[in-house]
Order: structure tokens, then sequence, then C-alpha cells
């Protein structure tokens, strides 16, 4: 038997993001069985997650997004059967999936962050809007792959806004528009992967930029000065721990007029599609994809 026992890579699941999820998995389970790991597909949305006892997996490597699978409740269930996992625990799983409870810790531990208001039908959008400036992202907040997401430059674009995030979720936010670069940060085993910096001729890096976009852009190195870059990696590890956050995932940030980086989310079960951004920053480290697979299932947690 290999080191790793048999193992189940979780993918699918019942979330928004599905069918990016069954991507990332078949990718991740090719990789694996490539380095002659015992590895199967698991779609937990297909069958019970009993069934991993009852067939004797050792554990599981998480390529589930999304609600189910990056949120702590997969998690939780998985440290009830026993099983160990990849990626961060029940508590950063869960609050790094929620963007209004990220930002409270970020804010009580000085990881600098966009302002942001929660949202409801019974909101003085205007009033958000002149707090906020305009224009303003409208997001839900326990989503991914910018789900539900979008810019309002004006109070009737932020009442549409709202009502299109709201159709995902029940807690909606308007954050503060950076105007400035979009960098990404892989961690991965307590380090931080080399920074990307994303361009995109579209609004903003949405749905169709990250998934399905050819003139998406993605610049690394990142442009850059190494000090700066060095700083901005230093900071992103240290907005993912304070989440609680271990194993692997990426950290999202903008720049804003200043420089300064403003700290946007967490990704505690990243994509590993051929678009995805952790794989192509380890590749830039000199760590092939397969490779990335294979020291992610080295950082198991054991709950």
């Amino acid at each position: 038997m290999n080191r790793f026992g048999k193992v189940a890579v979780l993918m699918g699941g019942w979330s928004a993001e599905r069918t990016v999820s069954l991507k990332s998995g078949a990718m991740v389970l090719e990789a694996l069985k490539s380095r002659d790991i015992e590895a199967y597909a698991f779609d937990p949305a297909e069958r019970p997650l009993s069934g991993l006892v009852e067939q004797s997996f050792d554990r599981a490597f998480i390529a589930l997004h999304g609600r189910f699978g990056e949120d702590g409740t997969v998690q939780g269930a998985l440290e009830l059967l026993g099983i160990p996992y990849t990626g961060s625990g029940v508590l950063g799983s869960a609050l790094a999936m929620d963007k209004w409870r990220t930002k409270l810790v970020w804010h009580a531990a000085g990881v600098p962050t966009p302002r942001c208001e929660l949202l409801s039908v019974n909101s003085d959008l205007k009033g958000v809007a002149a707090r906020l400036g305009l224009p303003v992202m409208v997001k839900p907040a326990n989503e991914g792959s910018s789900i539900g997401m979008s810019k309002a430059r004006d109070a009737a674009q932020l009442d549409e806004a709202f009502t299109l995030a709201a159709n995902y979720d029940s807690v909606v936010i308007a954050e503060q528009c950076i105007d400035g670069p979009e960098l990404t940060v892989g961690i991965l085993g307590g380090e931080a992967l080399p920074v990307i910096r994303l361009e995109t001729p579209r609004d903003f890096y949405d749905y169709q930029a990250k998934y399905h976009a050819s003139d998406t852009r993605y610049l690394i190195p990142s442009g850059l000065p190494p000090e700066a870059e060095s700083a901005i990696q230093r900071e992103a590890l240290r907005a993912f721990s304070m989440l609680g956050c271990q194993g692997w995932g990426r950290v999202d940030l903008m720049l804003d007029g200043t420089g300064t980086p403003q700290f946007l989310e967490v990704n505690t079960s990243p994509g590993m599609t051929d678009h995805s951004l952790v794989p192509m920053a380890a590749r830039n480290a000199g760590l092939s994809f397969e490779d990335l697979c294979v020291r992610i299932l080295e950082l198991t947690h054991v709950g």
C-alpha cells in the first residue's frame, strides 16, 4: 500500500460551484493516479459520506468548492467519521467562507481590508453609496468564484446588485471598490507562493474571466518590486493564519491608490483547473501540478 493509503477525491457536491469542482476533482484525481496513489472519485451529492467508511478510505482530498464543501460542513463530518482531510479545519473553513465575518476578524487583527456594510431589503442604499463611495462591489457573503457578485455605479444598480446577490445568500455585503491592481497569493504549507497579478478587460475578475475568457492575463512575476512582493506575501500569510486556516489556500487582495494591500478574501479550497491560480503559482516556484497535489495530500488535516 502507498504511504497515503486509499484516497477519496471529494468533488462535485451541491453548491453553485459544482461544475468547477468536478473539473478540479478530475484533474486532481488524474494527478494523484499518475503518482501511483490509490485515488478514487467521490461525489457526496451522489452518495452519503458514510460510504467513505464503508469503502475503507484512509483520507480525503477535498476538491469541493463553495457551500457544504468549503464552509466547514464536510470538514466536521469527516472529523466525526475519523477521516483525515486536506486543507483547513472546521473553524478556518467556516470563517473564510463567510466574507462578512472574515472582515470582522481582520478588522480586529489589523489586517487591511476594504470598508463594507451589510445590506438588507430595508437598507438605505443611497446612504450606503454615500458612505462607501461609488462604485461599490456587492457580494453574497457565502459564495465563491464571484457567483452573484456585481459592481454598482449608482443607487439603482445597487438595488439590482443586492437582488442578484440575495438570490444566492441571505447575507449580502456592499464593499468599497478598490481601483488598483488585483493580486493573489497561494499559500502552501506555511509558505507564500509567488504573487500573481490579474488583468481582465472585463468590469472585474468575474466568473467568466476566471473560467472561460481567453483574454484574462496572469502576470507572474507580478511586476512588483521584490521588497513590495515580500511584504504582501508576509501579510497574506498573516491574513490566512488570523482566520485559523492551514494547509493550503489562496488569499486575494487589491492594491489601493497608495499601494497599500487591501485584503478581500481567503479561499480554503481553491480551484485546481487549467485556469487556476495556485497551480500557476506553484509552477512558477518549480512545483508541477502533480507535485502540488501530492504536497497538499502530505499536509492532510487530522481533527
